[in-house]
């Protein structure tokens, strides 16, 4: 395996969710390639679980408390802590921000159809507005979007409100990848499968997990698409799956 350590170094870098089972994997790769990490949270309640997770390398985070990235004044008042912090905005974001529902449509609350436009969709919108005019400042950026395998395979049973928030996601990040081209911005799109994190387990107990994504290796993905190496790839959506898809 190549080496990677430094790959990202001095890279500012927004990473949301971060603090979630699979943004504890992406934000442990990442802050070993180098990247200056922050990482917005929405209650303080999340923090044991990372620093657990991290150990030493917690230290090197930036945390940023009672953030809700659904809030437009929320995600401005992040980015500005982020300025005040480096003297500039974030040269890539990775928006991992979401949530997840599963039921079929006619036992779906509307509710439940709001909650995930907004974790899902809201959120990614959000932050790569808040994101863009710093990038095109700077003649270059990075987004990585997790949209999901569904929103690539024409839906899902029992995912109408997850998996139509995540084709939302997907859509955006082949709009802002034309808009942001002409600026040096490149912006990709992963799509996971089932990822093996304490809340899959937690839902399915019982479920084979032999096919079940790690977090770190959806981490190194990403890292390549924030890297110097992915200059050339843009408006991609990768599939990640250790099964049919």
């Amino acid at each position: 395996m190549a080496d990677w350590t430094g790959a990202l170094t001095g890279r500012v870098t927004l990473v949301t969710g971060g603090s979630g089972g699979l943004g504890r994997g992406v934000v442990k790769v990442l802050l070993e390639a180098g990247a200056r990490l922050h990482v917005p949270i929405y209650s303080d309640d999340e923090i044991p679980a990372l620093e657990a997770f991290l150990g030493d390398g917690f230290s090197a985070l930036h945390l940023h408390s009672d953030i809700d990235l659904t809030d437009e004044a929320d995600v401005t008042a992040l980015f500005d802590a982020i300025r005040e912090a480096e003297g500039d905005g974030p040269e890539a974001v990775v928006n991992l921000a979401g949530g997840f529902v599963m039921s079929p449509v006619d036992e779906t609350d509307p509710g439940a159809w709001e909650r995930m436009w907004r974790m899902n969709a809201t959120t990614a919108f959000l932050v790569s507005r808040a994101a863009f005019p710093g990038m095109k400042a700077r003649g270059r950026g990075r987004i990585v979007n997790v949209s999901a395998l569904p929103a690539l395979n024409r839906g899902q049973s029992g995912l109408s409100a997850y998996g139509a928030a995540k084709a939302a996601v997907l859509n955006l990040t082949h709009t802002l990848s034309l808009e942001g081209v002409e600026h040096g911005i490149t912006v990709n799109a992963v799509l996971p499968s089932i990822i093996d994190t304490p809340g899959n387990r937690k839902a399915m107990p019982d479920a084979d997990r032999a096919g079940w994504l790690d977090p770190v290796e959806i981490g190194r993905v990403i890292r390549s698409l924030l890297s110097d190496e992915a200059q050339i790839v843009n408006g991609a959506a990768i599939p990640l799956t250790l099964g049919p898809s």
